[in-house]
């Protein structure tokens, strides 16, 4: 079967398969990202989530902290209070169970800047892009560190756009709005999803917690496969999808994965689905 263009990717799904079960993952994912932000805008009142992504207050009982920040906070030289220690402990443990970087596709706000840019360039045809390596997030990660050691400071607070798209949309936004502008113009001109899928450090430290996590997107009925390429062209990680869909294990099993569901969302011909990775691979030769 021929390729689908890039900016067809879904069409062929919403045609045989309904608009609701093509977008299902995307909307879910909106929801879960708009209903986190309103918890903490009501937060004052309601006391559901108090605080930010960076840290915060669960029912005023349960701590959660940024697991990068309390990294950098100690690398810095500031032994954190006992409860941001649990806080860390507890999201690490979360993330560690569920699923690869769930926190950039089904938290993360700035996420859907980045997908705005990815759907744009699609539409309008953008094919040019300078190539990153993907493991240049990985190298950020020491390097903030070793950053924080020695100025003493969190150093990844001063300049990170997912913290200040998160304040601004709580809080009311600021100059914080030129970060969010450059991360929309690296992803839309310059390196297809620059942000996310080449510098975020947050987006690799969830990646590192999540490498061992249970749920993974599957290639369950990879033989009906007619390479349109629509999840390919959707997927913001797209090298992740090779080898479950061309042969081995059909699990995706790589750290960058995202966990966005938009392949099986786009797939017409149901190729792919979430499945526990213990015995994902059973029966399914």
């Amino acid at each position: 079967m021929a390729k689908h263009l890039a900016k067809d990717a879904g069409k062929a799904a919403t045609a045989s398969l309904g608009w609701w079960k093509a977008h299902r993952f995307l909307l879910l994912r909106r929801s879960c990202q708009l209903l986190i932000i309103a918890l903490f805008m009501i937060g004052p009142t309601l006391g559901v989530l108090r605080g930010n992504l960076s840290a915060s207050t669960l029912f005023d009982t349960v701590p959660l902290t940024d697991p990068l920040i309390l990294l950098q906070t100690i690398a810095a030289g500031h032994w954190p209070e006992l409860a941001a220690l649990v806080g860390g402990a507890i999201v690490v443990g979360f993330y560690a169970l569920l699923a690869p970087r769930v926190f950039c596709a089904w938290v993360c706000p700035l996420n859907m800047v980045t997908d705005l840019a990815a759907w744009l360039r699609r539409k309008l045809g953008i094919k040019l892009s300078y190539r990153w390596p993907s493991s240049l997030r990985y190298w950020l990660l020491p390097v903030l560190l070793l950053g924080s050691a020695v100025s003493g400071t969190v150093l990844w607070s001063w300049i990170d756009p997912v913290a200040a798209l998160h304040r601004g949309l709580v809080f009311g936004m600021g100059a914080g709005w030129v970060l969010i502008l450059l991360v929309f113009l690296l992803d839309l001109v310059l390196v297809e999803h620059g942000w996310c899928g080449h510098l975020c450090p947050l987006g690799a430290t969830y990646g590192v917690i999540g490498r061992k996590s249970l749920v993974r997107i599957t290639a369950t009925n990879r033989e009906a496969c007619n390479k349109c390429m629509d999840c390919f062209n959707v997927c913001p990680e797209p090298e992740v999808l090779r080898q479950p869909l061309k042969g081995g294990d059909r699990k995706v099993m790589s750290q960058d994965c995202i966990s966005c569901g938009r392949c099986i969302d786009v797939c017409s011909e149901e190729v792919l689905e979430f499945k526990i990775r213990i015995g994902a691979n059973k029966n399914e030769g």
